[in-house]
């Protein structure tokens, strides 16, 4: 069994039915902890406009311009790799903290940068803090989270990355005027400067890897600020006897992602997985990267078309805002439901608006409705199931290895975007993405348990049932 393993109802983690003042006290850790989101939105986004400049001022051919932007993703997936381990050993709060720091590094080697060459160290040691953030944070959220408020709180992670791309796009407009792409970058050492001090001097560690560590005391404090003494006692108690059964089982001493051998483990890292590609491949950082390449086709062709991107961002933000409200009213299923099905419909429209040569504010429409489609559910729900599906000692490798698939999904669709659109046309590459969106619909209602206002015992029952597999029995461990 896996170390951690437990299907005792209330045991997913030591944070459940904590009163209200604690709750509040949870938002403003969580606030904190998705400042690594906002990052991840920020350096994703701000190179749209960036590159624009950075391309004349260092004389870049198009190989070393699509370079500079798919460097970050190959650094994503380094660092998404080794998020886990570093979770598992330094803890969540220091491995935070680190990744802070390397953004950091990352931002005044761009700022600097004197050639070509810098900037692609640059933007890898970006990627690697932007990969091990969007694998660290889910994490961490879930960790601190009752299960009442948990759908919202990992949403805020999503929420917090549309709000770095939108706050991306406003930058580089800021800066466009003069061409200033080195302030573009520099912005971004301010929210990973406040995310290092914020991590090191406001936020606890998660209450679960202490115990889980034999710092028990450590853990009663962290949960008595939001609880109380009684509370603690009590979750440290059923934690740490569920503990002790596990190491006996037959992954006992597992580390790392040793863990994700166990055919318990299985079901949730086959949904972890497929939903990890299939929210790049469905083709939405197609939009985000190559926003002002795909409205240009459109034939709307404007002086500045980071303002089109801005108008994207802003609709994406807006409509990840309605996901935060609905995520625990509707359910993580239907969203998910609901927004591939939105998604396939206007990537259909959206193709065939290029293939017969429709109005193009028709295009740009389908383009839109798309994005909202995405970030009403795909989006942020992804990030919401990585921290809910897998057990406890699975969760730091389970995240780590569904986000480095993400990134590397990511980064194929990039690189191939533009030279498939050249062989076979924009209109049909935006059909390729539909019949991806077409396989998500029949996987997530085939496969994909509801999770809304579940413990972590009824998550993986009804995980295990939709894998045809039985749930091993009630006693914890």
């Amino acid at each position: 069994m896996v170390q951690g393993f437990s299907r005792e109802p209330g045991t997913d983690g030591p944070l459940t039915g904590i009163p209200e003042h604690g709750r509040r006290r949870v938002w403003r850790w969580a606030a904190i902890i998705a400042l690594g989101g906002f990052l991840f939105g920020y350096d994703t986004g701000v190179i749209s406009g960036a590159l624009l400049y950075i391309k004349h001022d260092f004389s870049l051919n198009a190989f070393e311009q699509g370079s500079v932007v798919s460097i970050l993703l190959v650094g994503a997936m380094l660092g998404a790799v080794t998020a886990g381990r570093m979770a598992e050993h330094l803890g969540r709060r220091k491995a935070l903290a680190v990744e802070g720091t390397v953004f950091l590094v990352g931002t005044a080697l761009l700022t600097t940068a004197p050639d070509y060459w810098t900037l692609i160290v640059g933007r890898l040691v970006l990627g690697l803090a932007v990969g091990a953030a969007s694998a660290t944070v889910p994490v961490y959220l879930s960790e601190i989270s009752p299960k009442e408020i948990r759908g919202r709180v990992l949403t805020l992670n999503q929420l917090m990355i549309t709000i770095g791309i939108l706050i991306s796009y406003f930058i580089n407009l800021a800066f466009s005027s003069n061409g200033q792409w080195r302030g573009m970058f520099a912005v971004g050492a301010i929210p990973a400067l406040v995310m290092v001090l914020g991590t090191l001097w406001l936020l606890p560690e998660s209450p679960q890897w202490l115990i889980l560590q034999g710092h028990a005391d450590m853990a009663r404090t962290v949960i008595a600020s939001i609880s109380d003494e009684s509370r603690a006692d009590q979750l440290i108690e059923r934690t740490q006897r569920r503990h002790r059964v596990a190491q006996g089982g037959d992954t006992a001493g597992s580390q790392g992602w040793g863990v994700l051998r166990s055919p318990l483990v299985r079901p949730a890292l086959v949904v972890g997985l497929t939903l990890a590609a299939m929210q790049q491949f469905g083709g939405i950082n197609t939009i985000i990267y190559y926003a002002p390449t795909t409205i240009e086709n459109t034939g709307l062709t404007a002086a500045n078309s980071i303002l089109y991107s801005v108008a994207i961002g802003v609709i994406n933000l807006l409509m990840t805002v309605v996901a935060i409200w609905l995520v625990d009213r509707a359910g993580r299923r239907r969203l998910l439901l609901g927004s591939l099905a939105g998604m396939l419909v206007m990537l259909v429209l959206l193709g065939l608006s290029f293939v017969v040569g429709m109005n193009a504010l028709l295009s740009l429409l389908f383009m839109v409705v798309y994005i909202a489609a995405f970030a009403v559910g795909l989006g942020p729900v992804f990030w919401v199931l990585i921290g809910e599906l897998f057990p406890p000692a699975a969760r730091a490798a389970g995240s780590s290895v569904s986000t480095t698939v993400n990134w590397a999904s990511n980064f194929v669709v990039s690189l191939v975007f533009l030279p498939v659109v050249n062989a076979i046309g924009q209109g049909e590459t935006f059909w390729v993405f539909a019949v991806v969106c077409a396989f998500g619909l029949w996987f997530v209602a085939r496969y994909v348990p509801e999770t809304r206002d579940r413990d972590f015992a009824q998550v993986d029952a009804a995980l295990q049932a939709r894998f045809n597999r039985q749930p091993q029995g009630t006693n914890p461990g």
